[in-house]
Order: structure tokens, then C-alpha cells, then sequence
């Protein structure tokens, strides 16, 4: 698949995730591989065009992080403009413009998908930022704001129309933010009326959701959120699937030695140890899902007041499962 002139080999994505898709994940996510493009965290385009510390560090990469998506969100059409141009200045090979987040804290400021309810505003942001931006630029859309109001289809034809180079359609709205009854049509929908990209997103969480969308929206890529988090492993389980190939073996083994080794990355990336065994936590609820009686090992990790206990209370896990 190409974005523009960037060639994402293979056509799966990390979807950016708040307070996941940090360095260190995408790290991880990297080194297990299967991944074509990564992308961070999302960020106000305010904060990069006033360099605040805080969302610089949120941008930081790796000098091998290449495919690399910076996502940025606000409703400042100038200001949006501003923060893209920084993201390119910065090296992302494509910036990406946040309608999707159901996120409270970005909604309640009429950014992420809240844009949805404006499509005037949300078309003057693209125009603004393609003027800005000299290589690809990309938009990340809800389904819509609620299930009565589907205008996907529509908003991605306005950035077609204004020179985006791909777009990303989740088939929730926001209204649902992460339950709702999983429909692919709205997709499909914008797939067959664009010819630029359309990447899928949404409960994509092993190979065979991905064929299973993949063959009901016709899209060229899929985008995969917090699947990944579950399941490091699943971008290659599904680029093997993709090819007719059986899925790798993933141990116990494996799982203890990428979850203490994420473990120890986030150590020395915390300054405080409350905001590590926080992290540690969050990471926790999901990746224990794809474990056998994972519900033990979250409850573990959950009740340690420590980082030491909580690495100690992994080990113990899988030396005793």
C-alpha cells in the first residue's frame, strides 16, 4: 500500500492510542515485527506549534522508526496548519488529522471526532493543513458522531476532494466510543466511493477479524488498535494469514520475556515510580487477555504496590502456570 510516496509493506498499522502508542510500545511493537506503519500518540497541533515540552516528548522516535505517522488534533484551522508543518519538520514521513477520538478531554474542546458534527470547520482544518503539509497527509474518521448521523462517507469525499493522500474509517461512532454492534458497511461504503487509501479500523484482533474485514470492505489497509495491545504478536499473525502462511508459535515464554522486557523499557521512561506501575497496570488489562488464566496475572499486577512486586508477581506466574 502507498500513502502518497510512502510504501507501507506490510498494510497493517498501530493505531495511535493515548497513553499507549508511546516510544516504548511502538518500540515493542517494532521489534516483534510484522507492522508497516507506526504511529504515536495524538497531539494538540497547538502544543507542537508552541513546542510545549510535554508534546515534543510525545513525538520523540527512533532514528529507524520509518514509516512513522504523527496524528495531531485541535480546531484552530491556523494553528492546525502550524502543528502539521512541525510534525513534517520534525521527520514524520505522514501527519494525520485526528476526527475520531471519542475522547472527553478532546470532544469537550470540539476536536476528534466532535469535528464530525461540523463538517464546515472540519474541511477549512484539511484545507488548512494540506496547504501546510508537503508530504502525505492523511485524516482518521469515526463512522460518524452517533448511529443516525453516518456522514463518513461524506467528510472522506471532502478530503479526497481537497488532495488528502488516504483515510482511515473506524465503523463506530462516537456516540458508541468502544461498544456499539460491529458493522463494516460504512466503511465499504467509503471505500467504494474514494480512490485514495482507505484503511479499516475497529475490533480488528486476530487474523481472522482482519480477512474477515479485509473481504467485506474491499479496503487497501487496516489500522489496529487495541488488538495490539492484547496481542503484540498479531501483526505478524495476520501478515502470515495474509499470505496463506501458518501464524508464528507464540510461548509462554515469549509472553513472560516481551512483558518483563516492556516492563523494564517503562522503568527507565517514567520519572516517578507511581506513574510506571500506572503504566504497568493499564498495560496490564489488556495484554492479560490473550494469556491462559490471564485474570490471575492481572490481578496480580493489579494488587502490587510496587514495580519490583509487580515484576516479581509476573515471574511467579509463569513459573508456577
Amino acid at each position: 500500500m502507498y500513502i502518497g510516496k510512502v510504501t507501507i509493506e506490510p498494510n497493517l498499522i498501530l493505531a495511535p492510542m493515548e497513553g499507549v502508542t508511546d516510544l516504548t510500545f511502538r518500540r515493542l511493537i517494532r521489534q516483534i515485527g510484522g507492522c508497516g506503519l507506526t504511529c504515536t500518540e495524538f497531539v494538540p497541533g497547538r502544543g507542537l506549534r508552541d513546542h510545549i515540552p510535554r508534546v515534543l516528548e510525545m513525538v520523540q522516535f527512533d532514528e529507524d522508526e520509518h514509516p512513522l505517522s504523527i496524528q495531531v488534533y485541535g480546531r484552530d484551522p491556523v494553528a492546525m496548519a502550524e502543528g502539521a508543518r512541525m510534525a513534517r519538520d520534525l521527520g514524520a514521513d505522514i501527519v494525520d488529522l485526528n476526527l475520531g477520538c471519542p475522547s472527553r478531554k478532546v470532544c469537550a474542546h470540539s476536536g476528534g471526532s466532535a469535528l464530525l458534527r461540523e463538517p464546515a470547520l472540519a474541511k477549512d482544518i484539511v484545507c488548512a493543513m494540506r496547504t501546510a503539509v508537503d508530504g502525505p497527509f492523511t485524516v482518521k474518521m469515526r463512522a460518524g458522531w452517533d448511529p443516525e448521523h453516518q456522514n463518513a462517507p461524506e467528510i472522506a469525499h471532502m478530503c479526497e476532494e481537497e488532495g488528502v493522500d488516504g483515510v482511515t474509517v473506524h465503523w463506530r461512532t462516537r456516540t458508541e466510543r468502544f461498544g456499539g454492534t460491529r458493522r463494516l458497511d460504512v466503511i465499504a461504503t467509503v471505500k467504494d466511493r474514494l480512490s485514495i487509501p482507505v484503511i479499516a479500523n475497529g475490533d480488528i484482533i486476530d487474523a481472522s477479524s482482519a480477512l474477515h474485514t479485509l473481504e467485506a470492505t474491499n479496503c487497501d489497509g487496516l489500522m489496529i488498535g487495541r488488538g495490539a495491545i492484547r496481542n503484540p504478536w498479531v501483526f505478524r499473525e495476520i501478515e502470515a494469514a495474509l499470505v496463506g502462511h501458518a501464524p508464528p508459535l507464540v510461548t509462554a515464554t515469549d509472553r513472560e520475556r516481551v512483558l518483563l522486557g516492556y516492563y523494564r523499557e517503562i522503568r527507565t521512561t517514567f520519572r516517578t515510580e507511581k506513574g510506571a506501575l500506572g503504566r504497568m497496570k493499564k498495560i496490564a488489562r489488556y495484554f492479560t487477555e490473550g494469556v491462559p488464566n490471564g485474570r490471575v496475572l492481572r490481578d496480580a499486577i493489579w494488587h502490587s504496590d510496587t514495580v519490583e512486586e509487580a515484576e516479581a508477581r509476573v515471574r511467579l506466574f509463569f513459573a508456577t502456570g
